[in-house]
């Protein structure tokens, strides 16, 4: 069986939070059948030090102007290369803007069994067994495919690699592909963070659709006053109008790690997980009992939202 290879996302000369889960993940399957990890890097010109990949035994790096920033052809023309060169058993993607551009793409191409928002799996018998999130969440798909295999993975669902030993570093000749693409990269549009910055609160109240109206954002807004956190919200609220979109939590908005969590009527889709997954203390209150941020959540309550904000706002008042 070959080797797991990671595609690796770097920023601003960092590995995203979502690439060391990637590792992490890839760290139980090697140790699990005993194959070593590559992790692969895109850059547009050689690093004066190599990249932080902790997990990684081997680090896989190419070079070329093409790869500045995130193309999905050109991305996907240095993916397919690296992977008809390695041969691995399992190519790990995460799912997130880059992952869904890449990991379909090279499925097809190299002609591989792709499984997609996996939160879970086991090799058994020479074959991966998976499970996915289907529906937002609502349901779980237990499903099995032989190698060599594609995954991505959500955020969230596996820990961070921890740190390693210095990986070899292997330096990859660039496909010719890269001298003849059919796109460009023009622009990339950032949002502003120079107000208000989710990123830094230690403590983030959030709510959620399960909110009837604006009355049950007043109830959190007051319980966030008494906790000293921060009011934010997900997708559907700031959608309402009834948060700015620089509190919103989730994949099109703030990816935050605050030491606690509170999220109220939040139902846990996957595009939300990934903003806020990685909170050291995550508390949800749903009347759900499904709901997928149950899953992420290290303590829940099936209670309506409203009255558990009123409790919990006297009791903090009370000193309980």
């Amino acid at each position: 069986m070959g080797n797991v290879l990671v595609f690796v996302e770097e920023r601003d000369g960092e590995i995203a939070p979502t690439s060391r889960e990637a590792l992490g993940a890839a760290r139980t399957f090697a140790a699990g059948v005993g194959c070593q990890v590559e992790a692969i890097v895109l850059r547009a010109e050689a690093a004066p030090r190599p990249i932080e990949a902790p997990g990684a035994d081997v680090l896989l790096c190419v070079t070329h102007p093409t790869l500045a920033n995130i193309c999905p052809e050109a991305a996907l023309a240095v993916v397919e290369s690296v992977v008809r060169q390695r041969e691995p058993a399992a190519i790990v993607f995460t799912y997130d803007a880059v992952g869904l551009d890449l990991a379909s793409g090279l499925a097809m191409r190299a002609d591989r069994p792709l499984l997609s928002h996996v939160i879970g799996f086991a090799v058994q018998a020479g074959q991966i067994e998976a499970r996915s999130q289907a529906y937002g969440g609502k349901a779980i798909v237990e499903s099995r495919a032989a190698f060599p295999v594609v995954l991505t993975l959500m955020p969230g669902a596996f820990k961070e690699a921890a740190g390693r030993a210095a990986p070899e570093i292997v330096e990859l000749e660039p496909p010719e592909r890269l001298d003849r693409l059919r796109t460009e990269f023009v622009a990339e549009t950032r949002q502003d963070t120079s107000g208000f910055d989710l990123t830094v609160a230690e403590k983030v109240v959030c709510i959620g659709r399960g909110a009837a109206d604006e009355s049950t954002l007043a109830l959190a807004r007051g319980l966030a006053a008494t906790l000293g956190a921060e009011i934010a919200g997900s997708r559907p609220i700031v959608d309402k109008g009834w948060l700015p979109k620089e509190r919103q939590v989730g994949k099109s908005g703030r990816k935050i790690k605050p030491k606690l969590y509170l999220a109220l009527g939040v139902s846990g889709a996957p595009e939300h997980l990934e903003g806020m997954s990685g909170a050291e203390l995550i508390v949800a209150v749903n009347t759900d009992p499904s709901a997928p941020i149950f899953g992420v959540a290290h303590y829940g309550a099936t209670v309506d939202l409203g009255a558990f904000a009123i409790a919990l706002g006297a009791a903090l008042k009370a000193g309980a």
